[in-house]
């Protein structure tokens, strides 16, 4: 319902808080676009997309150990948090 929906702050709740983060991941989604599907409108193309939690951690270890850009000058940090996004996401589509 429209009430119920007002009682989840999407925009103060998120948005307002990490700003440059989220920047950050959507310029990510569209770097990856153009590497995986660089002739297609920006979409998630699930196909390619299965292992999050394996590819979060493979960044989140490559950041860990000082390499901070990824082969297309990607922060390995900032794919971390759009693979942990990505199965939130799938996550709750299974709900």
């Amino acid at each position: 319902t429209a009430q119920e929906r007002k009682k989840i702050p999407v925009y103060s709740g998120v948005v307002y808080y990490f700003p440059l983060a989220l920047r950050e991941i959507a310029k990510a989604s569209a770097i990856g676009q153009v590497q995986h599907n660089p002739d297609k409108p920006l979409a998630w193309d699930r196909s390619k997309s299965g292992d999050e939690l394996d590819a979060m951690m493979r960044h989140l270890i490559d950041h860990a150990s000082g390499e901070e850009f990824d082969d297309d000058g990607v922060r390995h940090i900032v794919k971390c948090g759009w693979r942990i996004l990505a199965y939130i996401q799938k996550t709750m589509e299974e709900e």
